[in-house]
């Protein structure tokens, strides 16, 4: 009788957890760029550079696949730039059983332009400050498509979606660095650095105003020696304005999603469950 009540115990407890919190690697998920997905031996060439550095059996790891209509709803009104569906090949996986913070790690063979704390501060920007991302592409990329099936894997791990507005401010600071890092001789981690202490800044004084936030940006290229033109100074200004102009969502995004990383149902079946064995 004993075992059969614990039995019943265990089901109820299993029917409190929210799907995507009952095992580990629900809390896993992998995006691949149409052009990867549809091609075996790229997406072989995706799956091999996952395994060897997440360790994850793919097989029971949800996957989606970022068409280039989804890339361009971000890129083109940013950059003008548009993809078609054969130029579609940064893939990202990510891993939010360990959340004490945020690590990124780049295939730096393929990715050409976009480096791991470029993608740490643009995630940050966006709200998003723990868990482990992987990416890599099948062919040389610049990686920057790669932040929108990044999010994507968040909204899909968490079932929280990213503001709109969130996604357009840091999908914006990732092209703008992008293109710095293209046309100068700037370091890309020293770029990021400043972006970083820029926004700290901003934020912590609350600053909005345009003309601040390029004066605060020229201090620190002179602090650190960095050389990037009036107009790079301007569209990192821009960039960063427009993040502080969207901190009210980013905030709300925040909160939501430690509401289902702290659901009270998990914590009450936690309890249930230590109270049983005990």
């Amino acid at each position: 009788m004993r075992k059969i009540m614990i039995l019943l115990a265990i089901i109820v407890v299993g029917m409190l957890i929210p799907a995507g919190f009952s095992t580990s690697d629900t809390q896993v998920v992998a995006t691949y760029g149409e052009t990867t997905y549809n091609n075996a031996n790229y997406k072989n060439t995706v799956d091999t550079f996952f395994i060897n550095n997440a360790g994850f059996d793919l097989k029971n790891v949800d996957s989606k696949v970022i068409t280039a209509s989804e890339v361009n709803k971000i890129s083109s009104s940013i950059t003008g730039k548009t993809y078609s569906s054969n130029q579609i090949f940064s893939s990202a996986l990510v891993d939010l059983n360990d959340n004490d913070n945020l690590e990124v790690s780049v295939d730096k063979s393929k990715i050409t332009t976009i480096t791991g704390d470029m993608y740490i501060s643009a995630l940050k920007s966006a709200g998003i400050t723990a868990g482990h991302v992987y990416v890599t592409s099948p062919v040389e990329a610049t990686g920057e498509s790669a932040l929108a099936g990044i999010m994507n894997s968040y909204e899909v791990a968490t079932n929280v979606e990213i503001p709109e507005p969130v996604k357009e401010a840091a999908n914006n600071e990732i092209y703008t660095q992008a293109e710095i890092v293209k046309d100068s001789n700037v370091d890309a981690d020293k770029l990021s650095k400043l972006v970083d202490d820029v926004k700290e800044e901003v934020q912590v004084n609350n600053v909005t105003d345009h003309t601040t936030i390029v004066n605060i940006i020229n201090n620190y290229t002179v602090t650190n020696n960095i050389n990037i033109t009036d107009s790079d100074i301007e569209n990192l200004a821009t960039s960063i304005e427009q993040i502080q102009n969207v901190q009210g969502d980013i905030n709300n995004y925040q909160n939501e999603v430690t509401d289902v990383l702290n659901s009270t149902d998990v914590n009450n079946a936690t309890g249930l469950l230590d109270g049983l064995f005990n």
